[in-house]
């Protein structure tokens, strides 16, 4: 739950949009599908800034900031897994 939130009023806030993150129950293929798509399986803002072909300075991976970040995960989880275990698809195309 929302662990990274000191002030107790803003972790108040956010508490009824993380618990309807882990409530989300996958039970069907399109629905799992939409999340293994819209859910990076990486940090998308990590990257390397180059110039001439020298790194000028690298950008770490934010997503962690992310208040939302381990619901987030959890899902993707909970879709992929039933893409893999409940319709025997192949994962490995959301897996890159």
């Amino acid at each position: 739950m929302l662990r990274s939130i000191d002030n107790p009023f803003i972790a108040s806030l956010l508490q009824p949009i993380s618990h309807r993150l882990e409530a989300i129950e996958i039970h069907n293929a399109e629905m799992a599908r939409f999340f293994c798509r819209i859910i990076p399986s990486q940090c998308p803002f990590e990257r390397d800034v180059r110039w001439f072909g020298r790194t000028l300075f690298h950008i770490p991976p934010l997503c962690k900031l992310n208040p939302f970040y381990q619901q987030l995960m959890e899902l993707r989880f909970k879709a992929l897994c039933y893409l893999a275990d409940q319709c025997g698809e192949d994962i490995a195309i959301y897996c890159q």
